[in-house]
């Protein structure tokens, strides 16, 4: 008879009942960002979401040790920061660059990286032809002049008729494509270099429909009077764009980049500016952002620079926030996010 008075064989012991550790999502730094929906998505998901408002290290790790997902707005994500997070399973980035990553670390760790292919490429392409139109034609200096004293100044040298003129594109993924598609018919001929889109008969095919004739970057360089960069930053592409670079330009040529500020030598950039190499800049990104008040770049009535903003409008405002959030749960739903930069187990 066993301790209840109950005869037979004593009851075998119900089993406990397993506690699952709380699932948690760490924003790092959101600052004029509205991560509302993103909050919500991932708390409907089943997560606790916190965020931590800072780029710096040693406050990521402290308030997200107990994380699996952390969503950085621009804070860079280290080897050190990856190893001191031991539940962390994804970093979904709110950028199509994941440069400020280590996606080395991340794999090694079993860390997937996502990022938010295609959201912006309209966007992009948009702001880079509207920065590139502002450059040529010179509507810094005519919207000074736009007034009784000087209403009949003129530029020392007159503005190029695009028809007239090449427009060259480094990097023909989505952005490079849509600008080269906005563009055409402005520019008399627009040519494209970019060493990882496959030769096959379809690339062809559909840089012949967009009007990009291909080139060697050798070609591109020496025969754009427009060259916009469209490349990603990579040990291979920082600093691609220094002096050397630029004096293979032709004479009175404009440079533009929407992509990463690092893939330009600024000072080499000034320099090239100054000589009267180039004509002009028209950049939305920069090595440093913000930069330092002495940065060679600021201030000059020859480039046009807006503050890393290519990618905003009203729509991407919510898409970042929402791919970026949906990349953690789809991985908590499938084992598989959305759109992985690298690929893990």
């Amino acid at each position: 008879m066993n301790e209840a008075g109950d005869p037979g064989a004593v009851a075998a012991a119900a089993p406990a009942a397993r506690i699952e550790p709380e699932r948690i999502a760490v924003y790092t730094d959101t600052e004029d960002t509205d991560v509302a929906l993103g909050v919500r998505l991932l708390e409907e998901a089943g997560y606790t979401v916190r965020r931590l408002d800072t780029r710096d290290a040693a406050e990521i790790i402290a308030g997200a040790r107990d994380a699996e997902v952390l969503l950085p707005g621009y804070a860079e994500i280290t080897r050190e920061i990856i190893e001191a997070l031991p539940r962390l399973r994804i970093i979904p980035l709110m950028s199509m660059g994941f440069d400020y990553v280590d996606v080395e670390a991340a794999t090694e760790h079993g860390v997937w990286v996502t990022n938010v292919p295609g959201a912006a490429t309209e966007e992009v392409a948009t702001h880079a032809l509207a920065i590139l139109l502002h450059a040529v034609r010179q509507l810094g200096f005519y919207t000074a002049s736009a007034n009784p004293a000087e209403w009949n100044e003129r530029a020392a040298v007159p503005p190029p008729r695009l028809s007239e003129r090449t427009l060259g594109l480094i990097g023909l993924g989505r952005i490079g494509r849509e600008l080269a598609r906005l563009a055409r018919p402005l520019f008399g001929r627009v040519v494209g270099f970019d060493p990882l889109l496959p030769d096959t008969q379809q690339t062809r095919a559909e840089l012949a429909e967009l009007g990009v004739e291909r080139g060697t970057l050798e070609d591109v360089r020496h025969s754009s009077d427009v060259l916009s960069l469209h490349l990603p930053l990579t040990d291979q592409t920082a600093g691609m764009v220094d002096a050397a670079f630029l004096a293979d330009m032709p004479e009175g040529a404009v440079l533009v980049n929407v992509s990463r500020g690092a893939l330009i030598d600024s000072a080499a950039l000034a320099a090239a500016l100054d000589a009267g190499r180039l004509s002009a800049a028209a950049l939305d990104v920069l090595e440093e952002e913000p930069p330092q008040a002495d940065h060679p770049l600021l201030g000059r009535e020859d480039v046009v620079l807006t503050p890393h903003i290519a990618y905003f409008s009203s729509r991407t405002e919510v898409e970042y926030v929402r791919i970026q959030a949906q990349n953690a749960v789809s991985l908590a739903a499938t084992g598989v996010p959305d759109s992985p930069v690298n690929r893990v187990g």
